[in-house]
């Protein structure tokens, strides 16, 4: 397809004066409409690659092979359009063969719409697969932008067209062989997604984010729709690999009653298992399920299927008439259908429910109430009570030496007293991972050997303290330098280990701004620590030290003292006050996922 010759000089112009370098890493979304790559040349009018398909005609939900190959190449971008309007968004998604040569991109608001290079490797031939969707045109065509070398490359490539035989109506399920579903019952494709009518009036509804709508790219959802004797179930998520639910007697993995959808070679397979343990699932050979259907669109894995309430007759199917705890979980899966580990903790209910009683809409927790507590009380120790009494021992000895509490100067019963809070929270919150874990976890890094280290140090501390020498001992200088950077060292390694366990599966904070937060914190406690220092070394200078008679006289010194009590005593005020926001902020995290 020929550029016209006024759009391709303003792109020219642009790719000229923008210092635009290529992309050698794939990102090519900026040049998702034009499919034209900022090289600074023109482009080549004979193309030397081709673009083959393995159809002629398609439905909504089937999956086209695409080839692209020829001599080598560096680079690539692979989209589908209207054949009647070739300017137009992109249609369609794809899914990838090898993920090593090819990868995804989104162009516009469709996800996985059009496929480019991972590197500059060069390579012969791509092979993809199409997805068409359920509003697809009438007619398709393939383009295919190529670079061979830096200079050289061909823009828009075109492939073959393909088209729809009819184009059904939108309630019409269209009917298709599957051979990946063991079951005898027919398989049908679903035509529209899934939506959350009936949600908590008609039917019982999981949704994850809460409330959000499962005709979205990002909702998982769960529905179950009691009618009579059986119970029609609606299952949707964003995965190109498999969605499972499991029906659990606690918020353990092990002895439940699973369901799966599996992407198996670009048609959904529906099956039940049984889980033992945290074994992989063995799917079962006999399917209990009826009216099974199933949609795989830009990314969005859906399928819906009917059970009886009650299966007598097939092993380690529950009762649906019971309360259970209720998993959703997502992940990979090979293109024989084989599934790997969900690589986050599934989506777990804070209760029991009945599916088949009272009508709910309720949300989920993909992290253990353990392990929420663990970083709550984490959060708390070194955001908060380290934090503040550190800077109360440093900066407050002159400001509240003259000042009592409870015998002993006020600065110091502060900091003992927030010290050994955080000691007590530290201790607490180190034992409820291995709880939950029932041991070590061996898949969490260098996390739980820096937690470690940070409670061996968190004790050593307070029992250092008690072997304190008196003010004017010889050895007291020396016990100084220990306590500060045995201090030190355990809240540096506090930081980098709550770094790693914001992002573990079991407690993973949303990205990124849980690691902006934290470095937010960060540079929050050491602009005041510095603000402190440097304002404690004007006060020094201001003063005037005058020895007669062994007495020291200092000009002005009423009125240092009262200037530096209230400068330190609103740093601090203000210390606390960002410290609780920040605090909040990652409590209302924890308490959102």
């Amino acid at each position: 397809m020929e550029v016209p010759s006024l759009a391709f000089a303003v792109w020219m112009f642009i790719c000229f004066y923008a210092s635009v370098d290529g992309y050698p890493s794939g990102k090519v979304r900026e040049a998702c409409t034009s499919m034209i790559p900022c090289h600074g040349s023109s482009p080549q009018l004979s193309p030397e690659h081709t673009i083959t398909v393995n159809a002629t005609e398609f439905k909504p939900g089937d999956n086209i092979e695409v080839h692209l190959f020829g001599p080598d190449f560096e680079g690539f971008l692979l989209q589908a359009r209207d054949a009647e309007r070739l300017d137009s968004p992109a249609v369609g998604s794809f899914m990838l063969v090898d993920r090593r040569l090819s990868q995804l991109l989104t162009c516009g608001h469709t996800k996985n719409s059009a496929v480019s290079h991972t590197s500059k490797t060069k390579k012969k031939h791509i092979k993809v697969y199409w997805i068409a969707p359920g509003d697809a045109p009438k007619r398709v065509q393939f383009l295919a932008t190529v670079v061979k070398k830096y200079k050289t490359f061909w823009v828009k490539i075109p492939g073959p067209i393909i088209s729809q035989p009819n184009v059904p109506s939108p309630t019409t399920l269209l009917h298709v062989t599957s051979e990946a579903v063991s079951a005898s019952h027919p398989v049908s494709y679903l035509s529209k997604p899934f939506n959350a009518s009936g949600c908590g009036s008609t039917k019982f509804c999981i949704r994850n984010p809460s409330n959000c709508d499962p005709e979205g790219a990002s909702c998982f959802f769960l529905s179950f729709h009691k009618e009579k004797s059986s119970v029609f179930i609606e299952m949707s998520g964003p995965s190109e690999g498999y969605l499972a639910f499991a029906l659990s007697h606690d918020q353990w993995m092990g002895g439940d009653d699973a369901y799966l959808c599996i992407n198996e070679d670009h048609r959904v397979h529906v099956s039940t298992a049984y889980l033992k343990g945290r074994s992989p699932p063995v799917l079962d050979s006999e399917n209990a399920l009826e009216d099974v259907s199933w949609r795989l669109v830009d990314g969005v894995l859906q399928c819906s299927f009917r059970r009886s309430i009650r299966l007598p007759a097939y092993k380690g199917r529950f009762n649906l008439d019971a309360s259970y705890y209720i998993f959703l979980a997502d992940g990979e899966a090979s293109e024989g259908g084989r599934i790997y580990k969900h690589r986050r903790q599934p989506l777990i209910t804070n209760g029991i429910y009945n599916v088949t009683g009272l009508p709910r809409d309720i949300g989920g927790s993909r992290s253990p109430q353990l392990i929420k507590a663990h970083g709550a009380l984490m959060f708390v120790a070194w955001i908060t009570t380290v934090s503040i009494g550190v800077i109360v021992a440093r900066f407050f000895k002159p400001v509240w030496s003259h000042s009592f509490l409870f015998g002993k100067e006020m600065w110091f019963q502060v900091h003992r007293m927030l010290m050994l809070t955080t000691v007590t929270l530290t201790s607490i919150s180190f034992v409820l991972p291995f709880i939950y874990r029932g041991g070590w976890s061996q898949q969490a890094g260098f996390h739980p050997y820096l937690g470690c280290t940070v409670m061996a140090l968190t004790i050593f501390q307070p029992l250092m303290a008690g072997f304190r020498p008196s003010r004017h001992a010889p050895r007291r200088q020396l016990f100084n330098w220990f306590h500060w950077s045995t201090g030190t060292t355990a809240r540096i390694l506090a930081v980098v280990t709550m770094f790693l366990g914001m992002d573990l599966p079991a407690l993973d904070l949303p990205d990124p701004w849980d690691t902006y937060t934290m470095i937010g914190f960060v540079a929050w406690h050491v602009g005041t620590d510095v603000l402190l220092e440097v304002h404690s070394y004007c006060l020094v200078r201001k003063v005037e030290v005058i020895e007669d008679d062994r007495v020291q006289i200092l000009q002005s010194l009423t009125s240092a003292e009262a200037e530096g009590r209230l400068f330190k005593q609103i740093v601090l005020t203000i210390y606390v006050c960002g410290n609780a926001v920040f605090l909040i902020v990652f409590l209302a995290a924890i308490n959102q996922i």
